[in-house]
């Protein structure tokens, strides 16, 4: 591998080059439109499989409360903001999330909340049903449920990248890239906008392959390491979540792909025995992108690995990383990245 210097790439932007310049209602009129009266009379009741549990709707949701950006993307995606209550976000993931082509989602429903949802907000908004997932707002711990929800006559879908597998806590049914597949699939039956779904599902698989097709290959792979947060024991992505996807499908070796578990806690020792040849930076949280570089760059336990000795540090932003329409665009980013850094040392 030949030594280069990560640049933080404005994915976003990449989206809409990489995506080209079809509009979210590119095969309809009005994409957004799909009210009541949209659905043909014979579609419902439709049945969705979800976390491996079959759903039943007699009528689409009108009333959908989103939690977190790449939930909230989806839908707009979907061109579904007409069929939304609103969404939970905080102010610094929305703030980064007007520059792609389902922006409009953001002007056309209402952000009911800086921070998580919770109880209160859902039924404020009269919700008849909430997408979320385990950690991106559902948590036994805070009392948020799904099955709390259905005792009071809500509705959920779960984010599939959350979905659990039976071993406890830990999230993760298929991988990641095929979690976004799977909820724009079932979603698009759930609302009738299944050719909306399937152009995008087309686009994003043929985006992908084009990534891989360009890819490093054998020995030039780069070992790479998702650090996402914490300073005593470092926050970074198992097998099962999105970060994963990402890196092997750009081209690189994901030193953390044998942990059976979506966003997960090691120890500094394993990411420095496994030597990451790249370091991708999750840009959240109250820590910037640049204070979480200075860090790994002046921890002393990490001086010897090689993402530290070249100087091969690459920055996604939160909605990058988790299930999101952006994925895709994020593959394309970083396997740009891998193919510079690639090759002998």
């Amino acid at each position: 591998m030949r030594a280069g210097r990560a640049r933080a790439v404005a994915v976003a932007t990449a989206a809409a080059l990489a995506l080209g310049t079809t509009a979210c209602g590119a095969e309809v009129e009005n994409p957004g439109d799909t009210g009541p009266t949209a659905a043909a009379d014979d579609h419902y009741p439709v049945t969705i499989t979800n976390c491996g549990e079959e759903l039943t709707f007699d009528r689409a949701p009108e009333r959908v409360v989103t939690n977190d950006v790449g939930i909230t993307e989806i839908m707009f995606a979907l061109g579904l903001w007409d069929r939304m209550a609103g969404y939970a976000m905080f102010a610094d993931d929305r703030a980064s999330s007007m520059d792609v082509e389902w922006a409009e989602g953001y002007e056309r429903t209402e952000w009911l909340s800086r921070d998580r949802i919770s109880l209160e907000l859902i039924m404020e908004a009269d919700a008849d049903l909430v997408f979320a997932g385990w950690n991106y707002g559902f948590s036994e711990d805070r009392g948020l449920t799904p099955d709390g929800l259905a005792a009071k006559g809500v509705d959920s879908y779960l984010l599939t990248e959350s979905c659990r597998g039976g071993e406890g806590t830990a999230r993760g049914v298929m991988p990641p890239l095929e979690a976004l597949y799977t909820d724009l699939e079932q979603l698009g039956i759930l609302f009738d906008v299944e050719d909306r779904a399937r152009e995008l599902i087309e686009r994003f698989r043929a985006e992908v392959a084009a990534a891989e097709e360009a890819a490093p290959t054998g020995e030039d792979r780069p070992r790479v390491f998702l650090y996402d947060d914490g300073r005593d024991k470092p926050l970074t992505s198992g097998a099962y979540a999105g970060p994963h996807d990402i890196i092997t499908r750009a081209g690189g070796d994901h030193v953390m792909a044998d942990l059976e578990d979506s966003w997960v806690t090691v120890g500094w020792e394993t990411v420095v025995d496994r030597d990451p040849e790249v370091i991708v930076i999750n840009n959240y949280g109250g820590t910037t992108a640049e204070e979480k570089e200075e860090f790994l760059k002046s921890y002393p336990p990490l001086a010897n690995v090689s993402a530290i000795v070249h100087d091969r540090i690459f920055v996604l932003d939160y909605v990058d990383l988790v299930e999101s329409p952006r994925n895709p665009a994020a593959v394309t980013a970083l396997g740009e990245y891998l193919r510079e850094v690639a090759g002998p040392e």
